[in-house]
């Protein structure tokens, strides 16, 4: 004899589906999102967080408790029982895991001090040297500083080197660039010489993976410095990673892109538009079109006086 299946066991099956389809969901946006072209080797939450997750046991189906009369439940006779209360107040927000490391650090203040006192580019190169200061030094060829206007309005701001920016040294050289060239020129009417472009991390990070956040943490206030010299009024952040980094969030890129943000930097603040990544474009030109009317917002508010 078949037994109908109780509600009970459909809300727990339900309860596994959502769970499924989350974690899913999750790891498609690092694949699709990133703008680097491999799943990263860590993700951005601490190894605690991912051994709980692991660990986490099994959703165990429990059986619907057989029906009880209303003194059984606390209420006097003939009085239906209250519903059971809902949780009230804000939901916990997720955890940034080791991306909140660089969030929360300040660099040391001896650091800080000679980037202060850096008046142009060349001043911040000279301070950032022959950088040691993480494991990405071991791997490089050469450090990937960034290229262009010390004047431009505009600052385009990606994730890391891959492999043709490595061996040349400059960012966005190779497909990606191509693309990068293409969407500053037929967009915005601009020349790569007339923008400022650069990374998050100054070095290719092994097998073009995600940068770590330690990685980030290091490179975070070169970054910054490049930023004070060249005061841009308008920067543009390209790809998940990027957008993590600068903006210091959790969400997505399909999340943040095509919403203006405040950005704030030592001596100054700008308009930030996150985007897609031009490597994402490559293997999604569907979503050309969402980034061309992110570029169009951009290119209206150059026009706009100072």
């Amino acid at each position: 004899m078949t037994h109908p299946t109780t509600p009970a066991s459909d809300a727990d099956l339900l309860a596994e589906v959502v769970d499924l389809v989350g974690e899913l969901g999750q790891t498609l946006e690092w694949i699709q999102m990133g703008g680097a072209d491999v799943l990263p080797v860590e993700a951005p939450l601490g190894r605690d967080e991912r051994a709980a997750l692991l660990e986490r046991p099994p959703r165990v189906a429990r059986p619907m408790p057989a029906s009880r009369p209303p003194q059984a439940m606390g209420g006097p006779p003939g009085q239906a029982h209250p519903p059971p209360s809902q949780p009230s107040g804000p939901s916990r927000q997720p955890s940034l895991g080791n991306w909140g490391q660089f969030l929360q650090k300040s660099p040391p203040a001896h650091v800080v001090g000679a980037l202060d006192r850096a008046a142009t580019l060349d001043a911040v190169r000279s301070e950032l040297g022959d950088c040691q200061r993480c494991g990405l030094c071991r791997g490089r060829r050469n450090i990937v500083f960034g290229v262009g206007s010390e004047t431009a309005d505009l600052m385009v701001i990606g994730e890391g080197p891959g492999a043709n920016e490595d061996r040349v040294g400059e960012p966005f050289v190779g497909k990606a660039g191509q693309m990068l060239d293409r969407m500053l020129a037929n967009v915005l009417g601009l020349e790569r010489s007339q923008v400022y472009i650069a990374n998050v991390v100054k070095c290719r990070p092994p097998g073009n993976r995600n940068p770590e956040a330690e990685e980030v943490a290091r490179c975070r206030p070169f970054l910054l410095a490049q930023m004070r010299v060249i005061q841009p009024k308008i920067v543009l952040v390209l790809g998940s990673v990027a957008s993590r980094a600068v903006f210091g969030t959790s969400a997505g890129i399909t999340r943040l892109r095509g919403s203006w943000r405040d950005l704030e930097y030592p001596g100054g603040r700008a308009r930030a538009m996150p985007t897609f990544h031009p490597a994402y474009l490559l293997r999604q030109p569907g979503e050309k079109r969402k980034t061309f009317e992110d570029l169009k917002a951009v290119k209206a508010a150059l026009a706009q006086p100072a």
